[in-house]
């Protein structure tokens, strides 16, 4: 009976500890990054990244800002909008974007409407002389913020709501 209550008593033990290894890890995951490199990601794109946010894209998107502008570019030399989307693409999703901002709209997406736009998708621009041509494109970040490769002023983030990117918009796109 000794022997009996013994074994019973181990594989409780056994149990036991298997159950809390089991449950600790239950719904916890190992942070990839430094708080230190989000905080200054934060400062540098000028928004809060919070726990459930796309670090990854927000710390990819904080290393491009202040690159200069420069058409057809796509190094942190010098990039151009679609050069932008395209790096970032790459190295955050592991995703080839066409090289050309129309081109992007077309067949790297599928339309979204602005009210439903997430993070990491696309916002697309005309010029105001072709309307129905993306000439400009970025990628939303989130709160109405995206960031792009002003021709001005090189790579910074903007807001949807400004007035010229809210009376130039074209279209929110989700990449395939």
């Amino acid at each position: 009976m000794l022997k009996s209550t013994s074994g019973k008593t181990i594989i409780y033990a056994a149990a036991v500890c298997i159950s809390v290894l089991l449950l600790s890890s239950c719904g916890t995951r190992r942070l990839n990054y430094d708080f230190r490199d989000l905080a200054v990601a934060a400062i540098k794109l000028d928004m809060d990244i919070e726990m459930n946010d796309n670090h990854r894209l927000y710390l990819e998107a904080a290393d491009w800002i202040g690159t200069p502008y420069r058409y057809g570019g796509s190094t942190k030399k010098g990039v151009d909008c679609s050069g932008l989307t395209s790096s970032i693409y790459r190295t955050v999703y592991k995703k080839k974007l066409s090289r050309s901002a129309e081109e992007q709209r077309e067949g790297d997406c599928r339309r979204v409407l602005k009210r439903n736009l997430r993070e990491g998708d696309l916002v697309f621009f005309h010029n105001g002389k072709k309307k129905r041509d993306a000439s400009h494109v970025g990628i939303y970040l989130k709160d109405g913020k995206f960031i792009h490769a002003s021709s001005s002023v090189g790579v910074v983030v903007s807001s949807l709501n400004e007035r010229y990117y809210d009376r130039h918009w074209l279209q929110g796109g989700r990449v395939k």
